[in-house]
């Protein structure tokens, strides 16, 4: 058993059912991060899911210089203060830097490590001092095994609100695939795990000046995921992924949400029994 997480009225590990933590890639306008919230809460409540929104103010390794990257960091995280506050659910966003950690700190109830910054010492102890919970992503190209010197920094700041984020292995050019073996061994370092649905379905850079992604192909890893036990779901999601300004290819359909959470939260009480 994972040691248990409290992200503001949320809680991830012990003996809680799986969270959701999802939300659009990056922030396009207040208008699609609504819908999208409060639409994601309503759902998570219906069905007794607890729930962190996500959304990006920057994505700081887009494929091409003319990607949109985000409204930027000012923006941005008024635009993630007014969800929190209006909605009153927690939220999440990443952070590139370390001048970026405080002021994101101040606004979000978890800070998020992308996975190709996952091994950056100074960004993880950064992280850690200010003693909120901190996702770390596991790099595309790390083993499971790997994560131990990682919470080892992280620890060694004193925190220990937690979380590992398994969300593929590089197989190959722009392909990822996903060893479930991993989630087993990387819970049984204590933290709770969670499992990137989405974003292990993408392939980087596939479309030469862009990621594409198997969208059809995350309800069946995201089942697989509870099977094997994972503590929480984190999956981008959208109202219109053809036309999001990124990942588009390996977002969730907001509408196809609801039906997949019933269908996970099935597969979780007939594994516990």
């Amino acid at each position: 058993m994972t040691k248990e997480i409290r992200i503001k009225n949320v809680k991830i590990g012990g003996e809680n059912i799986f969270c959701l933590i999802g939300g659009p890639c990056i922030i396009e306008n207040e208008e699609i991060v609504f819908q999208t919230a409060e639409t994601l809460k309503n759902i998570c409540e219906k069905h007794q899911i607890p729930f962190i929104f996500k959304a990006s103010f920057d994505k700081a390794n887009r494929t091409s210089i003319n990607s949109y990257r985000g409204p930027g960091i000012e923006k941005g995280l008024e635009i993630l203060n007014n969800v929190k506050e209006k909605l009153n659910i927690p939220i999440t966003t990443d952070v590139h830097c370390i001048e970026q950690i405080e002021k994101v700190a101040k606004v979000v109830n978890l800070l998020q490590i992308p996975a190709f910054l996952s091994r950056q010492t100074d960004l993880i102890i950064e992280a850690g001092k200010t003693g909120k919970p901190v996702n770390i992503k596991k790099g595309q190209f790390l083993a499971p095994w790997d994560i131990k010197n990682i919470i080892e920094k992280f620890e060694s700041t004193g925190n220990k609100n937690l979380l590992i984020t398994e969300r593929g292995v590089c197989f190959g050019y722009n392909n990822l695939v996903v060893d479930f073996t991993g989630i087993p061994i990387m819970r049984c370092l204590g933290y709770p795990v969670i499992f990137d649905a989405t974003h292990s379905v993408q392939k980087p850079g596939g479309m030469g000046k862009k990621s594409g992604g198997n969208r059809e192909l995350v309800p069946y890893l995201a089942k697989a995921a509870i099977a094997v036990g994972v503590d929480g779901i984190f999956m981008e999601i959208h109202p219109e992924p053809e036309k999001a300004l990124s990942d588009g290819p390996n977002m969730l359909k907001l509408e196809d949400v609801e039906e997949l959470l019933i269908i996970l939260k099935n597969i979780y009480y007939a594994i516990k029994k």
